[in-house]
């Protein structure tokens, strides 16, 4: 169970981060052209582990800007595969995301694989009309049509996490705000601190956020952990499950 901090600790530590922040950064356009220019070609691999240390397996997190004068609408492109297992049991996921410059969704597409189970569907988002609408993909057929109403700038799962490092590296706490990914989550960070992080034999200066999401049927709190970068690097995170509580940790 975890206890809530009252309003006013919590403004305090709000408070903390900003002042920390404005101190730390660097002038907007040198932060938005860091950030810019590690996005256009980042790869991040992570590695999944139990408590005890052991490897359940591993994620990879890339970022992609689409340049001008390109076949495609200038923009950003995210991906996120995974490839973990228990036993008995594997999980192989697969996330392609696209968004306008502005870190605006335009479409997700998702595979997943639990078991023998597989799965496959595409979110695609109209800012016209606020709705994102999920369907479910086999071959070149699609089907199984949902509509949500969302905000005119929806954002997937992948594309609110780098709309998360953009508003952090300006000094900004992102608002509450629902990602989608099939269904919409509210999301909410709670900043909590600095604190050192530990990445096999390095150690790191993170910022620690409390993160809950609530979804139609779900509601997980986990921690997220940021570098004190320029472009506010992924770190860890800590995920509390009824089996264990699992590490995502960045590979140096």
């Amino acid at each position: 169970m975890i206890t809530r901090k009252t309003a006013r600790t919590t403004e305090r530590h709000a408070i903390s981060f900003r002042q920390r922040s404005v101190v730390r950064a660097a002038p907007c356009a040198l932060v938005c052209a860091a950030f810019l220019a590690s996005a256009s070609g980042e790869i991040l691999h992570y590695s999944i582990d139990w408590p005890s240390g052991l490897s359940l397996g591993e994620a990879t997190l890339s970022s992609t800007r689409t340049a001008e004068g390109t076949s495609s609408t200038p923009g950003w492109e995210f991906d996120l595969n995974l490839d973990a297992s228990v036993p008995g049991f594997v999980i192989r996921d697969q996330y392609h995301s696209t968004a306008n410059l502005d870190l605006c969704s335009e479409r997700l597409d998702k595979k997943t694989a639990r078991g023998a189970r597989k799965n496959e569907e595409r979110v695609t988002f109209d800012p016209d009309k606020t709705t994102a609408t999920r369907e479910t993909v086999r071959g070149d057929q699609t089907g199984g049509q949902t509509e949500l109403s969302v905000p005119s700038c929806a954002r997937d799962a992948l594309t609110l996490l780098q709309f998360v490092r953009k508003e952090l590296a300006q000094g900004r706490l992102p608002p509450q705000q629902p990602a989608i990914l099939g269904a919409a989550y509210q999301v909410r960070l709670e900043y909590l601190g600095n604190t050192p992080v530990r990445l096999g034999n390095q150690q790191m200066d993170a910022d620690r956020f409390r993160t809950s999401i609530k979804g139609p049927a779900s509601d997980l709190t986990l921690e997220l952990f940021f570098a004190r970068d320029a472009v506010r690097t992924p770190l860890m995170i800590k995920i509390p499950l009824s089996l264990a509580t699992f590490t995502v940790e960045l590979i140096p």
